[in-house]
């Protein structure tokens, strides 16, 4: 098999898997139909990605194609594979993937029987609690419970005293009601007299309310010999009513019991002073957790991770050049430096020029020293790079320093047409061997999608045994492109 069909066959392969790859991140389906696109409007679609999948029921049935704002609302196209009878009611929830998976659209079908929505009409969307609400909520529960053991304990602030506070109270009431007795003793004494005033009248008229009072039982018993049926039944809902309410007064009785003795949580919580600083402490932790995870989490986000696959073919090589780059870009207030680290395979491997002494000696018996300066090539090729950047003109350029390919350097990019055309010149191997001149690499990058681009140019341009013109292309990943692809890779 020549080199060339070698060649050929490699990079048939890399370009298949290249635009499996494009078709898998751009989630294009070239043999399926065109789908049908519906519009919901949410009030917050924060964390929701582009091409995020759209579920019914749990199963998969389309996609996320585009999220824009549109006043203080966000409208999010959706791309169903399926067509499916959207009905009037049909709703749009944010929903989660677990508790730290992906987030997806959930499409909850309205009632049967309702109308079909025209061409056109958006969907309401709906958006569940964030994490920072729920941690907020946490929070203020937190110091609710606080508030109430301060309170318990007699340590709330403005709220005194706590169990002890009230045992006090009353017994100032009881002493206040003792001194409004001996206050009131005279108004006493006349309430007894009128008492038996009282009873010496009823004692003349108890004979006629005897009289009426026989009458009435008399028409009572009448009545209730009409109705003894009903009554019995009334007697005994008052007498089972009656059970419950002391069996419910026992069970009041048993719980007070407990508090008072100490026993279970309340009782423990009301009665110990060691159990209160332990919930104080228990709080005060969970306190201080949430405000770790909170900025745990803050720095992760203000974090991107952009990886990078590159190809290219020498004019006048057999063998290609192959680059594996990680990107780490700060966002926010850290977002004014960047850091890159690649990985490079390069065909033509580095020359190495060495210093050799040999010290022979003669037949006379004298020694014959020479020197020779070897030139050698290290066939290893693998090379790395180690770059911090820094952007200017408004983040249209970046300035780079550091190592590139093992060699101290800088680098220059600077984009054109809304950043979709960069251009890039690095210099870098300044004490080249046997005095060339520095590695310079001009090129042009065009992006066809966030995701692929292709890149040509001129290398090595200042030296004639070197210089070669070049052509690649390569592909590019995201934190939102490596989950959804993770996301999409088939289970055996």
């Amino acid at each position: 098999m020549s080199q060339a069909l070698k060649v050929g066959i490699f990079m048939t392969i890399c370009l298949l898997v290249l635009g499996w790859l494009v078709l898998r991140i751009e989630d294009l389906n070239l043999w399926g139909g065109a789908g049908q696109r519906v519009d919901a409007v949410f009030d917050s679609v924060a964390g929701l990605d582009d091409k995020a999948a759209v579920r019914v029921a749990g199963v998969r049935v389309g996609r996320v194609d585009g999220i824009r704002l549109e006043g203080r609302r966000a409208r999010v196209t959706l791309l169903l594979e399926t067509p499916m009878d959207l009905v009037e009611g049909t709703r749009a929830l944010v929903s989660n993937m677990g508790l730290r998976g992906d987030k997806y659209v959930e499409l909850i079908p309205g009632p049967d029987g309702a109308r079909l929505l025209a061409e056109g009409e958006a969907l309401a969307g709906e958006t569940p609690i964030s994490f920072d609400q729920a941690m907020a909520k946490l929070e203020s529960i937190g110091d609710s419970v606080k508030g109430v053991t301060d309170a318990l304990a007699g340590t709330g602030g403005e709220t005194t005293g706590g169990i002890g506070g009230l045992v006090e109270s009353l017994r100032e009431t009881a002493d206040e009601i003792r001194a409004l007795v001996l206050a009131n003793r005279a108004s006493v004494d006349g309430t007894v007299r009128n008492f038996e005033r009282f009873s010496a009248t009823l004692a003349d008229e108890l004979p006629r309310l005897t009289a009426q009072i026989e009458r009435a039982l008399g028409q009572v018993e009448g009545l209730v010999a009409e109705n003894r049926g009903d009554l019995r039944e009334s007697m005994a809902n008052i007498r089972t009513l009656t059970e419950r309410v002391q069996t419910s007064v026992d069970n009041l009785n048993e719980i007070s019991g407990k508090i008072a003795r100490g026993e279970g949580t309340i009782g423990k919580l009301v009665n110990s002073d060691e159990a209160h600083g332990e919930l104080v402490t228990a709080l005060q932790s969970v306190e201080k957790g949430v405000d770790t995870l909170t900025d745990t989490l803050g720095r992760v986000q203000k974090l991107e991770l952009e990886l990078g696959l590159e190809g290219i073919a020498y004019a006048d090589v057999d063998d290609g050049r192959a680059a594996f780059r990680l990107d780490l870009l700060p966002q926010g207030q850290d977002s004014s430096r960047f850091y890159r680290v690649e990985l490079v395979s390069d065909p033509r491997g580095r020359v190495i020029e060495k210093e050799e002494i040999v010290t022979v000696q003669l037949p006379d018996g004298s020694l014959e020293t020479t020197t020779t300066n070897k030139v050698t090539v290290d066939q290893s090729k693998n090379l790395f790079s180690a770059l911090l950047g820094f952007p200017f003109a408004d983040r249209r350029g970046r300035l780079w320093a550091g190592l590139i390919e093992s060699r101290a350097g800088a680098q220059v990019d600077y984009g054109l047409l809304d950043r979709r055309l960069w251009l890039s010149l690095e210099a870098f191997d300044f004490g080249r061997e046997l005095d060339r001149d520095p590695h310079l690499r001009a090129s042009l990058r065009w992006d066809l999608s966030p995701n692929v681009y292709i890149r040509g140019g001129y290398d090595d341009f200042l030296v004639d045994e070197y210089e070669s013109l070049f052509v690649g292309a390569g592909v590019r990943w995201t934190d939102s492109d490596l989950k959804y692809l993770l996301g999409s890779v088939p289970r055996f």
